[in-house]
């Protein structure tokens, strides 16, 4: 298959957003007809400290991820061709040597708070969604998936929003909502803009 077949969609938006709940229902609804990749798969791997140390380092700057690492993934997924992306343990905030297979398809989802801040990357995306979302509802939604999927406790997640999150998503989420086609408030709870994106995904499979 032609490279110029492959449709990439990119969607951002801050911690809490809604990205996910929007990715999952994608998916929920396309199954394997499309391949999700997310920015979160990408952090850097850090075996040279420790556990404590890797606990205190900014994971929400654009230099905690391999960015240059899924660039060439896109690339290759663009060519149609198959990648093994890295897999990441957050409950030992490190990378784990484990890799994952995926397949190119016809529509490639990647999702993350930072991928239109990197202008290399927000080349890749034939369709850019931004997805907005108070703060307060952002906070709320990070809270209770770090201590629910991610083994944080509660007091380290109010820590980090206020040491680290909030500045970066001033500083580079935000800014970042320019390069946005399409800004979506609540992400996937926004059941008008979810079933006007199934859409267009289904027509590009299907062209």
């Amino acid at each position: 298959m032609n490279k110029d077949n492959v449709i990439v969609i990119g969607i951002a938006g801050g911690t809490g957003s809604g990205k996910s709940t929007m990715i999952r229902k994608i998916k929920q609804k396309f199954s394997d007809e499309i391949t999700i990749l997310s920015h979160d798969f990408y952090y850097k791997r850090h075996d040279d400290i420790t556990f404590e140390d890797r606990k205190k380092l900014n994971y929400d700057h654009p230099d905690a991820f391999d960015t240059d690492l899924m660039i060439e993934h896109i690339k290759q997924l663009k060519k149609w061709k198959s990648i093994r992306r890295p897999v990441y343990d957050f409950t030992i905030h490190n990378r784990i040597d484990k890799t994952v297979l995926v397949r190119p398809s016809k529509v490639v989802v990647v999702e993350g708070i930072l991928i239109f801040e990197n202008r290399e990357l927000t080349d890749l995306f034939d369709i850019k969604v931004f997805i907005d979302t108070d703060a307060d509802v952002r906070i709320i939604r990070r809270i209770l998936r770090d201590v629910r999927e991610r083994g944080r406790t509660l007091e380290s997640v109010i820590n980090q929003y206020l040491t680290t999150v909030k500045m970066m998503h001033e500083q580079f989420v935000e800014p970042s909502k320019k390069y946005a086609d399409i800004i979506v408030p609540e992400g996937g709870y926004n059941v008008v803009a979810l079933e006007m994106l199934n859409e267009r995904i289904n027509a590009l499979i299907n062209r």
